[in-house]
């Protein structure tokens, strides 16, 4: 299981929110640019998301991803207000190496599976889920759409992979929902990626048991829960 690290951006810093919670931010980096350039020899992918693009429904911090990508290299994927064709475009011109797309997979089903089609390996797809219904906008809008069941409907496309999140977990360091992640892991036909809840080195050893393609770590880190060379030691 590979580690990946996690730089979420909201009014140009580095922060956490906790649940999805855009009333409860936590700041962990003035400059996440020099963090992304700290971790550029250590980790092979870099997980950034703009939260306030994910909120908005349009990249927001496009600069800030556009300064992030060129500090880190190859291996960035980003995700937040992805629900174009231009805004894909426009990310991949950046450098970006995947693009995660979410509420779009709700919203327009026939963009999503396009993007993926002409551009396989590319798209990753955000299943975000609150009790295991989807949620979406930057977690803020509830659906009735299963998460396994958004998993299933685009068996056949190329994805690059299924990002599984449990919101109710993000944040907390409580642990990752082991169930839930192992029930979409065994529906996805390609590599799943765990977050949400990691707090622990046996949280990432348990998740690496689940048989999932990697593992998206946020706080614990920031914290100190552990560093970034035991975090890969353990998910190895």
């Amino acid at each position: 299981m590979i580690l990946i690290p996690a730089i979420d951006l909201f009014q140009g810093k580095g922060v956490r929110l906790l649940q999805g919670r855009y009333d409860a931010v936590t700041v962990f980096e003035d400059d996440p640019v020099a963090r992304a350039r700290a971790w550029r020899a250590c980790v092979p992918r870099l997980h950034v998301v703009d939260l306030e693009g994910a909120r908005a429904g349009l990249p927001v911090q496009r600069e800030l991803v556009r300064a992030i990508v060129d500090a880190f290299g190859p291996g960035v994927q980003v995700g937040g207000g992805i629900r174009t064709r231009e805004s894909f475009a426009d990310y991949r011109a950046l450098g970006a190496s995947a693009l995660v797309l979410g509420s779009a997979a709700i919203s327009d089903v026939a963009l999503v599976r396009d993007l993926a089609t002409s551009h396989p390996g590319e798209v990753i797809l955000a299943v975000d889920a609150r009790d295991g219904l989807v949620a979406v906008d930057g977690w803020t809008r509830a659906t009735g759409v299963r998460a396994v069941d958004l998993v299933r409907s685009f068996t056949g496309f190329p994805l690059g992979g299924v990002l599984y999140t449990d919101v109710a977990r993000d944040g907390t360091r409580t642990g990752p929902n082991l169930e839930a992640t192992k029930e979409i892991a065994a529906a996805a036909p390609v590599p799943v990626i765990a977050s949400g809840g990691v707090g622990t080195l046996d949280h990432l050893r348990a998740l690496a048991a689940c048989g999932v393609a990697a593992c998206i770590v946020g706080r614990a880190l920031y914290e100190g829960a552990f560093t970034l060379e035991e975090g890969i030691a353990a998910s190895a």
